[in-house]
């Protein structure tokens, strides 16, 4: 698998939605795939997955099923096997002769299965975790048994996974929409609706479409900050390479992001603060947000790619409808591993807080936490500044001057270079990373009677 390939196409799309009911997973055994679906959303903790769909002789699967499963914590991908019986080893790739079709290309914590070509009354499945170079990450699930009606074909449609505003951190202005890819789906169209569509189950769009881009892999990262008192509405529907329909549009999800919500605390910068992490979650994999687990309420107007250049330019659009009380701001890794200089970014950050003294907003800066250049190279194929590191302490020294928490005080790192266990790109922060954050700014909230004393 060539995991680097696909962290090229993941770098402005990291996948999956979750829920975290911290340090306890649910499993549902049903046969309904939403109720399925709310039983993967939890923390990713379990050292293996555990299946969250069941299909038994009296509610069996389709010809095309969605297979679903619990997450588990720094997967990259899953590998998944489609047997005639149980392997006598559960940690090991079945035998051939077992096994009737096995893939590794699966980064989202589902698998879209078209049994059409077994025509056999005996099947199961089972999943492992992988990580970032393709090795086992995790123990085989148990495998699973899989009653199949095969003269059952019920609509095909991917399962969308972002579950917004239900969440701590569940809201962003620049919202990122999943879903588990569909057999024979080469690319995804997203249409984003002002009103429920009036043709559920359908291949057309629908009369409420306000926007529709095109998108492969499993999710899409709007380009356009969504703000409107009334809801908006998103489905997705795939699409062969010619662009003819596979399957129906998605089962619909919604989200609000209200200009006029009443905000303390909003926070602000690149992907390190839109959220997602090892390589294949997104902003709407909550646990890989440090928003997640924050407290206090907070409105996410991070955007993934941003420069500090970026979050100047952006700050009157984005910012300023919301009137937050206080703005977190970390910015200016992308500026600096890129070879911006470190004076140049304290000019960008400079500027914020002058936009934001002017509009009332009191700005608190984040230090930067580091990064591992070699696992970026390694990923994302791109290079880091050689004097980055220098350029980093620069920036902090002047971030540690202003109103600011020190979040990257304690973040692990070996000679100043972050350490792998934190970032499986180098880059974004992932679980346990996202928590250190949160937890320095929530010891700032406590302390300070919610930051009214910084």
């Amino acid at each position: 698998m060539n995991f680097s390939r696909l962290a090229l196409f993941t770098f402005l799309s990291l996948s999956v939605v979750v829920f975290a009911w911290l340090g306890e997973t649910f499993i549902i055994k049903t046969t309904s795939i939403v109720s399925a679906w709310s039983a993967c959303k939890t923390t990713a903790q379990s050292n293996q997955p555990q299946a969250t769909i069941h299909y038994t002789k009296d509610s069996p699967a389709s010809l095309k099923p969605t297979l679903t499963w619990t997450k588990v914590e720094g997967a990259v991908a899953y590998e998944l096997e489609l047997l005639t019986q149980i392997p006598e080893n559960a940690n090991r790739p079945a035998p051939t002769p077992y096994c009737l079709f096995s893939t590794t290309k699966i980064y989202v914590n589902g698998y879209n299965a078209d049994l059409s070509p077994y025509d056999t009354s005996a099947l199961y499945w089972r999943v492992r975790a992988l990580d970032s170079k393709g090795k086992p990450l995790s123990q085989f699930s148990s495998a699973e048994p899989l009653s199949v009606d095969f003269y059952h074909n019920s609509l095909q449609k991917p399962l969308i996974t972002s579950i917004f505003n239900q969440s701590p951190g569940g809201i962003l202005l620049y919202p990122v929409y999943s879903w588990i890819p569909i057999a024979g789906a080469e690319k995804y169209e997203v249409e984003i609706l002002d009103a429920p569509p009036e043709n559920p189950n359908s291949t057309s769009p629908s009369s409420h479409r306000i926007s529709a881009a095109i998108a492969r892999g499993f999710d899409y990262y709007d380009t356009t900050a969504r703000t409107a008192e009334q809801p908006f509405y998103w489905r997705v529907r795939g699409l062969t390479a010619e662009g003819d329909p596979v399957g129906v549009f998605s089962d619909t999800g919604t989200f609000t992001v209200s200009p006029h919500s009443s905000i303390e605390v909003a926070t602000y910068g690149d992907s390190i603060t839109h959220g997602g992490g090892s390589i294949s979650y997104s902003p709407a994999d909550w646990e890989y947000s440090y928003q997640h687990y924050l407290t206090f309420p907070t409105m996410n107007l991070g955007k993934s790619g941003d420069t500090s250049e970026a979050l100047v330019e952006r700050f009157d659009e984005d910012v300023l409808p919301f009137q937050p009380q206080y703005l977190l701001i970390m910015g200016g890794t992308n500026s600096l591993r890129g070879g911006t200089s470190a004076s140049e970014v304290i000019a960008d950050l400079s500027e914020l807080k002058e936009k934001c003294l002017v509009h009332g907003i009191k700005p608190i800066f984040l230090t930067l936490p580091p990064v591992n250049p070699a696992h970026i190279k390694e990923v994302f194929d791109e290079p880091t500044v050689s004097n980055w590191q220098e350029q980093f302490r620069l920036v902090n020294q002047f971030i540690r001057t202003q109103t600011h928490i020190d979040v990257a005080r304690d973040i692990g790192s070996s000679q100043g270079v972050l350490l792998p266990n934190l970032a499986v790109d180098g880059l974004h922060l992932d679980i346990q990373g996202k928590k250190q954050i949160a937890k320095v700014i929530n010891s700032y909230w406590l302390c300070t009677n919610g930051f009214h004393s910084l």
